[in-house]
């Protein structure tokens, strides 16, 4: 019953989670109650968990990953926690189910950097401006471009200048960048109508 290392995508159940200052992107997103949120790339959803609980019951949290174990797992957790604002969804990033204009605040985790590595970047980006409502925010966690461990090898790493020229086609404008511990940042773009 082995898998194979191409059933998952790259990056699959791990989680920068654990390397942050949640208090730190937590404060910085400032994340009203009963919005829409996406965490796209969720992995075994961390971020999508913490966020459920700051956007309190009136809110809603989508969990995207192509990982279909991960997502599995999350459902089973949120039903067990009664997180019933938590709907994780098994989808590629270039090929979100949802409606266009319907999402507040997309999280893209430390997954930015295995998007451009796999190719697969400009599909996503597409889709996140389209699923985001104008004046929406887009918040990206990377790591900073030092050598690891943890985290990717430094080549793939994305800096806030590379982040930002990936950004500028589909209509989003850096608002602004905040440390978030020894390993990662966060940058933060607001899509413009």
């Amino acid at each position: 019953m082995g898998h194979t290392p191409t059933s998952k995508p790259p990056g699959a159940g791990k989680s920068s989670y654990d390397l942050i200052d949640p208090g730190a992107l937590w404060a910085a997103l400032n994340l009203p109650q009963g919005i829409t949120l996406l965490d796209l790339g969720c992995g075994q959803g961390n971020y999508s968990l913490a966020a459920a609980e700051l956007i309190g019951p009136s809110g809603l949290v989508y969990a995207v990953d192509l990982w279909e174990e991960g997502i599995a797992a999350l459902k089973a957790r949120a039903a067990r926690e009664g997180r019933t604002n938590l709907k994780p969804l098994a989808a590629g990033a270039d090929q979100v189910p949802l409606a266009s204009g319907s999402v507040d605040v997309v999280l893209m985790a430390t997954v930015l950097h295995d998007l451009v590595e796999a190719g697969t970047a400009a599909g996503a980006l597409a889709e996140v401006a389209r699923v985001i409502k104008a004046k929406g925010q887009l918040a990206i966690v990377e790591f900073r471009k030092i050598d690891g461990p943890p985290g990717p090898p430094r080549h793939i790493r994305l800096d806030p200048a590379e982040v930002e020229a990936l950004m500028a086609p589909y209509g989003f404008v850096r608002q602004g960048i905040v440390n978030l511990g020894t390993y990662n940042y966060l940058i933060t773009f607001v899509k413009e109508d």
